[in-house]
């Protein structure tokens, strides 16, 4: 059985397309993933328009947040000297003041300053790793960290690099890559479209039948739970898993998430988690953030917050936060 998924309120929704119009497909390639979009197009607005500011918007979010870019606003912070301050687009600094916001909200579980961490595990720019760094490189990556050095100047939108401090966004990115792309298509005129980067969703207005988009809650492959279908009709949706980048050494299975509070990749329980969310940026980075918690606390995190969440654990068990089960038909 299937379970559906509707949001407690439509408010501000578009009217429903015009008689005879059609849903049109996008994509391209972005952030080291793929990017679709599926809309319904003005007649007075050409595809081959609607393709490119998508494009556009996702490049600006590369030029500035990529920790894979040297040239990347993002990198040439990591390179900054200590105590430099640097001015930062506002885009970067919309997601850096989140991204901190999150990291004292989960009581760092969640941190964008594991840059040094992410690349000593190998899964950064750094190359590929075949076995688990040694504690004492752990305990010295952990220290060029921490979100608690980090000052910005929210009037001058403004951060101070404090020495050594490396940021990651892989955890929030691609949420604000498709708010941005989603963005730019409604100052374009569309209305009803639903644009994905790499698993992360977000759906505006409706379809030409006037139903919504409707995504599946995405579930690793032991997952023994129903599926759930939500409607996203002005809504995001985000999953963090642990089965989509890892090593093995030595018989052990290493995750790419990273937990910033013991340096090391987690092993909790939690398979994967999605979050809805009228951001796709938040819907992100708090999937994340719930995932590293880890069950017990991360359901705790997502009540605390009413955020509607679904926590799937390696045994293919769920659990449901109630926000998300108030959404449930």
């Amino acid at each position: 059985m299937t379970r559906v998924a509707i949001p407690l309120t439509l408010g501000g929704a578009a009217a429903a397309p015009a008689a005879g119009a059609q849903v049109e497909s996008l994509g391209g390639l972005t952030m080291g993933t793929s990017w679709s979009a599926r809309l319904v197009r003005p007649a007075f607005v050409p595809l081959a328009a609607v393709r490119d500011l998508i494009q556009q918007s996702l490049d600006g979010v590369v030029s500035e947040m990529s920790h894979w870019e040297p040239e990347s606003q993002l990198s040439r912070f990591n390179k900054a000297v200590p105590g430099e301050w640097r001015d930062l687009p506002p885009g970067f600094f919309d997601v850096l003041c989140c991204a901190l916001e999150v990291a004292e909200a989960s009581d760092g579980a969640y941190d964008p300053t594991i840059g040094t961490l992410v690349d000593l595990w190998g899964f950064g720019p750094a190359p590929a790793r075949q076995d688990a760094p040694s504690p004492h490189e752990i305990a010295a990556a952990m220290r060029s960290g921490g979100w608690q050095r980090l000052e910005i100047d929210r009037k001058a939108r403004r951060a101070r690099q404090p020495g050594g401090c490396r940021l990651d966004f892989s955890a929030i990115a691609k949420g604000h890559g498709v708010d941005r792309a989603a963005d730019a298509l409604k100052r374009l005129g569309l209305r009803h479209f639903l644009i994905e980067i790499g698993g992360e969703l977000r759906g505006e207005g409706v379809k030409p039948d006037g139903s919504p988009w409707w995504v599946a809650l995405e579930r690793p492959s032991n997952a023994t739970c129903e599926e759930i279908l939500v409607a996203l009709h002005g809504l995001s949706v985000a999953t963090s898993g642990d089965y989509r980048r890892y090593f093995e050494a030595d018989g052990r299975r290493y995750a790419h998430s990273i937990d910033p509070r013991t340096g090391w990749p987690l092993d909790n329980k939690a398979a994967s988690v999605s979050v809805i969310h009228q951001s796709c940026m938040k819907a992100d980075v708090h999937a994340t953030a719930i995932t590293i918690a880890g069950p017990d606390q991360g359901m705790a995190y997502a009540e605390r917050l009413g955020l509607a969440a679904l926590i799937v654990l390696t045994t293919g068990e769920e659990r449901i936060s109630p926000a998300l089960a108030a959404m449930l038909d």
